[in-house]
């Protein structure tokens, strides 16, 4: 077997080889002399089948594993003369060529390598910057609101008009060209006006009616409502006003914050506002990192730190956005890049800076997270995932399984680790106003 190796740069590698005929016959005859030992066949004694049926009996499957086991032989030895362990390998190494002829197989192996990265003094990029300053008017504004969230509805003392923030108890029939339809009735349901929880133009037309009124009220349900019976259907409701109420914000007082800090050991309204203000502040630090700080960052980590790129990975990463983008385009476009490839290469060559980036942004945060110490567990990842779902009142488990079974968790568990060692970084150059 003739082999030769080029090291093309620190990420990327080939092997090429010349695998002779007489390489896959002896392969092809140790596997099938191992194979007697274990197979079955109708005549024969197990362990005493002789070679020569094997072979004949499975000749394809036989020659296949003779040069898949050449294949790993050429790899093993232009690994050791290229002097690479095989952890530093990433993926599985790509056959280009497999080129079959009288003397043998022609073959060419690419393989991509862990990139050596170095980050330099990565910290010195950063410069100091000041944490947001929440001012006692804010944090009066956040207490107002806060009691307000805490109020009660009651009766109106004085009869008016329903407005936005009451509550009106309500009777409603749904209708859509005059046949009811199913959900969409209820008896002395409590809405609160302005709160979107109907559809579109429905608590508008309740806001201003009087209690003892009856309205028809005209709706267009949503494209997207998730039910193919009314979404985009015009549809009216017989509503009903039985009662309106006001709601009466709670008094900041004592009390109040003894009933926002219960089992603490200072139920203080004082220290309920420095809770306040302290979360408010946490607020804007994060607004901080997510939207101006941590995105200027790794651009300029980026911008900073050279290194060369597994071409494989690049590659990979441009056909994700090459199927995003197909996914947007008609039957026609897709079919005039699948009778062209070179309008089909011109349009991969167009993500391929953007791959580039993001590729090199992948690497660099995976060294800064060893560099900083910095790790994300799969039971981080699971916690995560519940809680939002939870959030949104979803089925934690339902989720989750969701995501592994799309394959997203490893994704979600590289943008956690960004999220986690960029902010390592910026936390170490916070200074207080």
């Amino acid at each position: 077997m003739k082999i030769k190796t080029n090291k093309i740069n620190s990420a990327n590698a080939e092997i090429e080889a010349e695998i002779s005929n007489k390489t896959i016959d002896t392969n092809l005859e140790k596997i099938a002399k191992e194979l007697t030992k274990t197979v079955a066949v109708q005549g024969f004694r197990k362990g005493k089948v002789p070679v020569a049926v094997v072979k004949k009996q499975y000749g394809n499957r036989l020659l296949q594993d003779a040069e898949a086991e050449a294949l790993r032989d050429v790899l093993n030895r232009g690994l050791d003369e290229l002097k690479i362990s095989s952890d530093r390998l990433i993926g599985e190494p790509n056959i280009s060529k497999f080129d079959k002829n009288d003397a043998g197989i022609s073959v060419t192996v690419k393989i991509a390598l862990r990139p050596d990265i170095d980050l330099g003094n990565y910290a010195d990029m950063v410069k100091d910057f000041e944490k947001p300053v929440i001012d006692e008017k804010e944090v009066e504004v956040r207490l107002e609101r806060l009691a307000d969230s805490q109020g009660k509805f009651v009766d109106l003392k004085k009869k008016r008009a329903a407005k936005n923030g009451d509550s009106a108890i309500i009777d409603f029939e749904g209708s859509i060209d005059g046949v009811l339809f199913d959900g969409g009735a209820a008896k002395e349901f409590a809405l609160v006006l302005g709160s979107n929880q109907f559809i579109p133009g429905f608590e508008d037309q309740v806001v201003g009616m009087n209690i003892g009124e009856e309205k028809i009220v005209k709706v267009k349900f949503p494209e997207n409502y998730g039910s193919d019976a009314l979404s985009g259907k015009d549809a009216e409701f017989k509503v009903t006003l039985h009662n309106i109420q006001e709601k009466i914000k709670a008094e900041i007082d004592e009390a109040f914050a003894a009933k926002m800090l219960a089992g603490q050991d200072d139920t203080s309204l004082e220290n309920l506002k420095a809770q306040i203000k302290a979360q408010m502040s946490h607020e804007a630090l994060a607004k901080l990192y997510n939207d101006e700080l941590k995105p200027a960052l790794l651009e300029t980590l980026v911008e900073s730190i050279k290194f060369d790129l597994p071409e494989f990975v690049v590659e990979q990463e441009i056909d994700v956005s090459l199927n995003k983008k197909a996914s947007m385009m008609s039957e026609d476009e897709i079919k005039e890049l699948r009778e062209s490839t070179e309008k089909l290469e011109a349009l991969r060559e167009t993500f391929r800076e953007d791959a580039q980036r993001s590729v090199r942004a992948t690497f660099i945060i995976d060294s800064l997270a060893t560099a900083e110490n910095v790790k994300v567990t799969e039971n981080e990842v699971m916690q995560t995932i519940y809680y939002e779902a939870m959030q949104m009142g979803q089925d934690p488990k339902v989720s989750y399984d969701k995501y592994k079974n799309a394959g997203y968790l490893p994704a979600i568990q590289m943008s956690m680790v960004e999220d986690k060692v960029l902010t390592q970084i910026l936390n170490s150059k916070t200074k207080e106003a």
